[in-house]
């Protein structure tokens, strides 16, 4: 009996110490804490604010308004319009973008200025870009946030101007060289120099082709020495550019420019009515946002306004936004221009088509002068 606890307590003791030499367990490896994706940063807030004419004008809203959309589709920023009803409007829609936390905000048009101008003063931190206008814009005697938005640039606005001058002054000549009557005519939707310098650019375009081939065509609606011209008071009724245009064609204009927005949409109409008159649009390639008024198009006077935008836009979201500083499109960037001649490629001649194209060559390397100030 004896013997058998000894040799139980002996093998206890050898166990024991077996346990004792041997190597101590490896801990269980502790997982590594989740690795969290990286946010992706918020998209961009861009805010457009239209004028009057509205975003489906068809013309001017509308084409600034595809700069937007463009950048949408391939820089992913997010995008939002407020249309102003009226020019009271403006201030209010400002605001409502700058309360919803917009970075940048673009406005369109002339008549946005000093509404354009007070909200980036009162808004440092906002970016502003508005098209069609620049800064300073006050003339001597001028009351600052009134008639005229500020006296010199601004930190945070880029104006974004076109020299339509140029592309109206190709499409004064070809005017010019296609009227059987020797007379042609434009109008505008109000007298305000986005508008005028269109017409200045087509008058100086007709006198070179007088000037040129000892022809005698008259221009009708606009006088660029007086300072005078036909306006039709508004920029979104068709039915007044009907009744402008008309009056120039019962004066014997068979070519129109009309330079009024949707208002100037009647004068297509007014020409189609008459039968052996063209016009020529403005803004866009208005043979595609018009087709109705394909038949009589000669061609369009031109403002890559989305192009602009969509730049400034690209600008904001890569840190290359400048503001205090304006944008000026012009023949030789291709910042304006005109369309093709479309569906009346066959009815101009050969020779108005190559003079064309040198009087652009003259006017890129300025030979050719419009009679209008650079814009700056």
């Amino acid at each position: 009996m004896r013997t058998k606890i000894l040799a139980l307590v002996l093998f206890v003791l050898i166990a024991s110490l077996i346990v004792a030499c041997a190597p101590a367990p490896t801990p269980a490896p502790t997982a590594a804490p989740p690795t969290k994706a990286p946010e992706k940063p918020a998209a961009l807030k861009v805010g457009f604010i239209t004028d009057v004419g509205g975003i489906d004008d068809k013309s001017f809203n509308q084409t600034a308004w595809a700069g937007v959309e463009r950048a949408m589709k391939e820089l992913g920023v997010q995008g939002k319009y407020l249309q102003s009803r009226q020019q009271t409007d403006y201030e209010k829609n400002i605001t409502t973008f700058v309360q919803e936390g917009y970075p940048l905000i673009i406005t369109v048009g002339f008549l946005l200025g000093p509404d354009t101008a007070k909200g980036a003063l009162a808004n440092p931190k906002v970016n502003f870009a508005i098209v069609d206008y620049t800064y300073p814009d006050c003339w001597p005697g001028a009351k600052v946030g009134v008639e005229c938005g500020s006296d010199k640039p601004i930190p945070n606005v880029r104006g974004l101007a076109f020299q339509t001058d140029e592309a109206a002054f190709l499409a004064g000549y070809l005017a010019a060289g296609m009227s059987k009557t020797g007379k042609v005519g434009t109008f505008g939707g109000l007298q305000i120099p986005t508008v005028t310098i269109f017409m200045k650019g087509f008058q100086a375009g007709v006198e070179y082709y007088n000037a040129q081939n000892k022809a005698n065509v008259k221009v009708l609606g606009w006088d660029t020495k007086a300072d005078k011209g036909l306006f039709a008071g508004s920029f979104t009724d068709p039915d007044k550019g009907r009744t402008a245009a008309k009056s120039l064609i019962d004066e014997g204009a068979d070519v129109i420019l009309p330079v009024a927005g949707l208002t100037g949409n009647g004068a297509f109409t007014a020409a189609k009515a008459a039968g052996n008159v063209y016009a020529i649009g403005v803004d866009v390639d208005q043979c595609k946002t018009v087709p109705d008024a394909c038949p009589i198009l000669l061609t369009s006077v031109v403002k890559n306004m989305d192009v602009a935008v969509f730049d400034t836009i690209k600008d904001m979201q890569t840190g290359a936004f400048k503001g205090g500083t304006n944008y000026v499109g012009t023949l030789k960037n291709n910042g304006v221009g005109i369309a093709p001649f479309n569906q009346l490629e066959g009815k101009v001649p050969d020779k108005l088509k190559k003079d064309l194209e040198q009087i652009k060559k003259d006017l890129i390397d300025g030979k050719i002068k419009t009679g209008v100030e650079p814009l700056k």
